[in-house]
């Protein structure tokens, strides 16, 4: 008893101290060695495998000197009374805004930390996975608020897409391999209708010579044995063939609906 007693008398004074010298480090130090074991066993509450534990130990001595700032010696409440709620308010704030991947309500994020925290209680009290109306029962709120709080609780963590997609797929199969890519074949399609329209512009004879010269892809030569006509004579004919088409696609609309 007499211990606490003196504990507390100290506890005070060098919060008096701090008071009249605002800032000192080597007071502040002091403090902060004084409440850290405070401040370690308030982030072990929530320590997780994915959460590394020098992280939250961190956060929960951030808000062990923000409780130490702002402590007013001059009212009759014990420091700890007021550093604990400031510590965990710093730790669920660091949950809140710095490690769930999808952004959730607050209220929300509180919920499913609960609901994270209950699931494995009750699994490992029940020796397998409650069930939703168990789970609200244990939480004290609705069936739909807890289904609400377990979607949450997925968004606190990013699925990696090199991620399995499941027992069932092939091996080596994994999430990325679900998504979709872009659809060129839309744009492509539109390209052949242009392309179309434009070849109407121009004689048979040339549609051919463009024919046998870009997608049969015979030299200018080879051409001319086919249609009986000179190299030179092909050559020009490709000349008049594109310049005709590119005036013909200068003045096609710009939407392609349009014509």
């Amino acid at each position: 008893m007499q211990h606490d007693v003196d504990r507390a008398r100290e506890e005070r004074l060098l919060f008096t101290r701090l008071a009249q010298s605002p800032g000192d480090p080597t007071l502040r130090a002091a403090l902060v060695d004084r409440y850290l074991p405070l401040a370690r066993q308030l982030a072990r509450r929530y320590q997780r495998p994915e959460e590394p534990m020098d992280d939250l130990v961190q956060v929960a001595s951030l808000g062990l000197v923000k409780a130490i700032d702002r402590f007013d010696a001059t009212r009759d409440v014990a420091f700890s009374s007021y550093a604990v709620p400031t510590i965990l308010g710093e730790i669920k704030r660091h949950f809140r805004d710095r490690t769930w991947s999808v952004r959730v309500p607050r209220d929300l994020q509180e919920l499913a930390l609960k609901a994270e925290r209950a699931v494995g209680e009750l699994t490992k009290s029940m020796h397998r996975q409650p069930t939703v109306p168990e789970l609200a029962s244990h939480l004290g709120c609705s069936e739909e608020q807890a289904l609400e709080a377990l979607q949450a609780a997925g968004a606190y963590h990013a699925t990696s897409l090199d991620t399995p997609r499941g027992a069932e797929a092939e091996p080596g199969d994994t999430l990325a391999d679900t998504i979709g890519g872009d659809d060129d074949n839309f744009a492509r399609a539109e390209e052949r209708a242009t392309i179309d329209r434009l070849m109407r512009t121009i004689t048979p004879r040339e549609r051919e010579v463009l024919r046998l010269r870009f997608e049969q892809d015979l030299t200018q030569a080879e051409i001319g044995e086919i249609i009986g006509v000179s190299q030179m004579q092909v050559s020009r004919v490709i000349r008049q063939a594109v310049t005709r088409l590119r005036t013909a696609a200068a003045h096609e609309p710009s939407d392609p609906t349009s014509a």
